[in-house]
């Protein structure tokens, strides 16, 4: 989809955006339904926002799809995880065999799951050390995440991921976007103890340090900075607003993976970049919650998990389907002979 980096980044000039009749039509809507006005709280505003990237009065989340991505990160090799490298291919077998909490609720959900490893027997290089890929390794995943999306027809996507060390790199690309040392966005991934998120955040510093000057773009900083799994959510969450199609953000290191996007030529912050995307929930992963509002994001839910795995947008996705059902289904004040209301 992309031939060079500079194509990828041209394209973030030119986004398509939501369609202001579908959203003034479902606004109108909802002050005809039978409910007194803003009483729903949040689920009108899902509503109204999904009707203007759907072109539909009447958005529908018929069909959800939930992409996961999982990569290796060379940085593992400087001790930031409890886990060694190999865990995440075993995680990947266990998603292909269905036993994994994302697997749980995409069945219980009836989403679609794919699950994409993206060469894990050759993780990242060392991002202490050297750029974490090359420009074809990176332009590589973001057309893998790209033409994932491109070859759904969802109404409505997710993104999960899965990666040894990839809180680290997730940190660091927030650091390298918003500013401040490793200490102010490391957290215990899964599971370090504090002396481990000290070590952590010192891994970071020394990465960003290495990479400082070069950051000037969403390119190098997640060519320098990120993961495979990262670039591909990067890339198919691009490749999402080019075709007007709505997504739901899950927890930290998917919410990093998307904030270099935001990164514009003039080192201005662009939030519109994520104008078709909504925060499904708030981790416990403690720079997740900065990093939300850094974005200007509301999370939907808050219930302090931090597994990854697309988990949160999972559930937050039912919730969304909610918002739609009352949009859709509620009769208006006309319909149900009730007066009073605005009509």
């Amino acid at each position: 989809m992309f031939d060079h980096p500079s194509q990828f980044l041209d394209a973030l000039e030119n986004l398509p955006v939501a369609s202001a009749e579908f959203r003034d039509l479902a606004l109108k809507r909802q002050a005809q339904l039978t409910k007194p006005a803003g009483a729903l709280g949040r689920l009108e505003d899902i509503a109204i926002w999904l009707a203007g990237w759907q072109a539909r009065e009447k958005p529908v989340v018929d069909r959800v799809t939930a992409l996961l991505f999982a990569g290796n990160h060379g940085v593992v090799e400087e001790g930031v995880s409890p886990f060694p490298a190999s865990v995440t291919a075993q995680m990947v077998e266990n998603f292909k065999q269905g036993g994994a909490a994302i697997n749980a609720l995409t069945q219980q959900f009836g989403h679609e799951l794919s699950v994409i490893p993206l060469d894990l027997e050759r993780p990242t290089r060392n991002m202490t050390v050297d750029a974490a890929m090359s420009e074809d390794e990176l332009l590589d995943v973001i057309n893998i995440g790209a033409a994932a999306v491109n070859d759904c027809s969802a109404d409505v996507i997710y993104f999960g991921e899965m990666g040894i060390g990839n809180t680290t790199t997730a940190a660091a690309i927030a650091a390298a976007v918003f500013g401040g040392e490793g200490a102010s966005w490391a957290g215990p991934g899964t599971g370090l103890e504090k002396a481990g998120v000290v070590h952590k955040a010192s891994v970071i510093d020394r990465a960003l340090a290495l990479h400082r000057s070069e950051l000037s773009n969403p390119v190098e900083i997640m060519r320098r900075l990120g993961g495979r799994e990262l670039a591909a959510i990067m890339g198919g969450v691009v490749a999402a607003r080019l075709k007007r199609l709505p997504v739901i953000l899950d927890g930290f290191v998917v919410t990093a993976a998307v904030a270099p996007l935001c990164v514009s030529a003039d080192q201005r912050i662009k939030r519109d970049v994520l104008a078709h995307c909504i925060a499904g929930h708030c981790s416990a992963e403690p720079g997740h919650i900065r990093l939300l509002e850094e974005l200007g994001l509301k999370p939907l839910l808050t219930l302090d998990m931090r597994l990854g795995e697309g988990t949160g947008a999972a559930l937050a996705a039912e919730l969304v389907r909610g918002a739609v059902s009352t949009h859709n289904q509620m009769a208006t004040f006309a319909e149900a002979q009730i007066s009073g209301g605005e009509v």
